[in-house]
């Protein structure tokens, strides 16, 4: 199970991912990663706008990607886990969070 933890230095809370989900959210940040350099090679080259436009499209579909997997792990560990410990408060926070996300 996630352990959840608040920082000593900062006071904000902080989670301990299991090494596969830290390897399958890594890979898809270092997905988009390499398509940002890719656009921004062929903005310095010229490239035509509508061929950079679908690049950025797949940019913005693998953040999504990255975005429904971690929010996936949160709703999973976090604030399951939250709510099994009695603390209700988690599903507002989730509802917050959700809202700020749908902007």
């Amino acid at each position: 199970m996630s352990e959840i933890n608040a920082c000593p230095a900062c006071g904000a809370r902080k989670k301990k991912r299991s090494p596969e989900e830290q390897k399958e959210l890594l890979k898809r940040l270092r997905m988009a990663e390499g398509q940002i350099r890719g656009i921004q090679a062929m903005v310095e080259n010229d490239a035509y706008c509508p061929d950079i436009l679908v690049q950025v499209s797949a940019v913005t579909s693998a953040l999504n990607s990255f975005n429904r997997e971690l929010l996936a792990c949160h709703i999973r560990g976090c604030v399951a886990e939250d709510i099994r410990s009695g603390r209700d408060e988690a599903a507002d926070e989730l509802a917050r969070m959700l809202q700020k996300l749908m902007k």
